[in-house]
Parts: C-alpha cells; sequence; structure tokens
C-alpha cells in the first residue's frame, strides 16, 4: 500500500529533519531558470547529498516544478516529497509529476515527468499568503471545475476567499478531479491535456510579460487565457454564449485586465507558436464544448487568435 510506506518515510523524515541541509533561492517565476537549477545541483554535490538523500520542496509551484526537475536529474534521480505552501501549488503544481523550467522567458520548455514520492497539504499554510496568491492559486481551481462539471463550477461559485477552512473541500476536489486525470494519462499523450485549459494563452501572457518586465503571476495569467479560450470556444464549439458571459464576468470581478495593445497581438502570436503543446506550427489550445466536455487537439488559425486577443482586449 503506497500511502502506509509513504507515511512512515514521512515519519522517518520528520525524525531526522534537525540534520537537514537548507537550500534558498530567490522568489519569483523569474529565477524558474537553468542557471537556478545549476546553482541547487552546485549546492547538492557540496552537500555530499548521495542517491539516497530525500529533496523537499517546501514552497510555491516554482519550488515544485524546479525542485522536482533537480530531484528527477541529480545522479540520475533522487527521491522529492513537495511541501505546498501556496493554494496554486497545493491544487496544481505540486502534483501529477510535471518538473520543469523556464527557458529564453518560454514556459516549462526543459523537464521531465517525474511524480512525487508524496505531496503534504496543509492548509494553514493559506493564512500566511497576501490576497493575491490566493486568487493565484484559485483561478486553477476555476480552471478545474470548468472541465470537470457545472456541480464543481456552481461550488466554485460560492467560494469564500477569506475563509482559508472553507476553502478546504474545494481543494480536496481540485486535487481529486486532477489526479484522476492523471492516473489515465501520465505522460499527457491525450486525455490530461485538458488540464491546459486556460494555458495555451495564459503562457503567452506570462511570457509577454517578463519580456516586458511586467508583473503578471500565473494565476493571473491563466484567468486571461480562459477568458480568450472561452472566447474561441464559443466561436469554435458553439459554447453557450449566456454561459460564456457569466463565467466571464465572474472572473473579470475578481481578476484585473492585463493591458494589451493591438500592436502586441503580433508579438503574442509569435509566443504562441512556441507553446511546447502545439505540433507543426499550429495553435492548439483546450477549449470547452460545455462546462465538464474540454476537447484537445484541436487546431486554432491565426485569424481566430487575434480574434480571441481583440475580444479580451475589449472586454
Amino acid at each position: 500500500m503506497p500511502h502506509v510506506v509513504a507515511m512512515e518515510r514521512l515519519l522517518a523524515v520528520s525524525s531526522s529533519l534537525q540534520n537537514a541541509k537548507i537550500i534558498e533561492i530567490p522568489k519569483g517565476e523569474k529565477y524558474k531558470n537553468l542557471e537556478t537549477f545549476s546553482g541547487i545541483i552546485e549546492q547538492l554535490s557540496v552537500n555530499n547529498a548521495g542517491r539516497n538523500s530525500l529533496l523537499i520542496n517546501l514552497g510555491g509551484g516554482v519550488i515544485c516544478d524546479i525542485g522536482g526537475f533537480v530531484a528527477a536529474c541529480y545522479k540520475r534521480g533522487i527521491d522529492f516529497i513537495n511541501v505546498p505552501t501556496s493554494l496554486l501549488a497545493m491544487v496544481d503544481a505540486a502534483h501529477g509529476g510535471k518538473t520543469g523550467v523556464d527557458f529564453n522567458n518560454f514556459k516549462n520548455q526543459i523537464g521531465v515527468f517525474a511524480p512525487a514520492e508524496m505531496v503534504v497539504v496543509d492548509v494553514n499554510f493559506l493564512k500566511t499568503l497576501p490576497d493575491d496568491q490566493i486568487l493565484s492559486g484559485f483561478a486553477e481551481m476555476i480552471k478545474m471545475a470548468l472541465i470537470a462539471s457545472d456541480d464543481f463550477w456552481s461550488a466554485i461559485k460560492q467560494a469564500d476567499l477569506n475563509k482559508v477552512r472553507s476553502l478546504e473541500p474545494l481543494i480536496i476536489e481540485s486535487i481529486q478531479q486532477k489526479l484522476q486525470i492523471v492516473e489515465e494519462d501520465p505522460a499527457e499523450k491525450s486525455i490530461r491535456k485538458i488540464l491546459n485549459f486556460g494555458h495555451t494563452f495564459g503562457h503567452a501572457f506570462e511570457t509577454f510579460a517578463l519580456e516586458n518586465s511586467r508583473e503578471l503571476l500565473h494565476g493571473y495569467a491563466v484567468a486571461m487565457g480562459m477568458l480568450c479560450e472561452l472566447w474561441l470556444s464559443e466561436k469554435m464549439l458553439n459554447f453557450d454564449a449566456a454561459k460564456r458571459q457569466e463565467i466571464s464576468e465572474f472572473i473579470l470581478s475578481r481578476y484585473p485586465k492585463f493591458q494589451i495593445q493591438t500592436n502586441d497581438f503580433e508579438r503574442l502570436f509569435a509566443i504562441l507558436l512556441q507553446d511546447k503543446k502545439n505540433s507543426t506550427n499550429k495553435i492548439k489550445p483546450v477549449l470547452l464544448k460545455k462546462i465538464g466536455d474540454a476537447q484537445y487537439d484541436l487546431t486554432c488559425s491565426k485569424e481566430l487568435c487575434f480574434g480571441a486577443l481583440q475580444a479580451y482586449s475589449t472586454l
């Protein structure tokens, strides 16, 4: 029983943490790169970490991503545990085995699939977070609800972000929904692709922001991406217009607009072409036929991509 083994390992780890070596890295997406990766590897080497060592990734999504990648590569693989401290990491980054770093400002261009031996979630960490970090993670929960079911979407609409404990059942549901999909398709060859709803355009917005030294948290970018991809869903899959309006108003009531201009569209499209989910230079966003019915491997033209960006910029 893997969960029993995991708990035994956790108890063993907790009893020896006083001898652990601490490696700290600067916060922020801009440090999720090969230079930071190399620095962590160097620290492991200096501290004589061996193949039986355990790396504990304590932090948000960046820490889980880069820490998992380091563990997967160091000495051809050591065990790691994720202890997510942000809402984003709790519901998304800490689970599913996606690890990696950004390259030339493009999101997650280098990495491997490497599942954590264990993920330890404690919602009390959320009490330490500012509001913008809670909202960043909540965007991933919105995404999960929209690809999961009307019932989950209804529950998300009622969420009180000011009461951490009230979020716990929604966090658990988000994790369970993700793990169910990951178990079916661990290497993202098919159904797991639906977890990228909002991320094709969202990652483009993140890269654009990094290029222009503008702050944009991952969840905020995903919220923007969902607005664009909902518009595409209506145009390409006849997603209900009234439902799109409802969802868009819900998102816009919580996430401020990230200003883009028409003359930014060409650069954003060029970034979209770099998305790792594409094939043969074709944009492939995940779209919704209806809530709970996400479609993947669809092809979106440049004209429609520009239309989605225009629709977002005029909201």
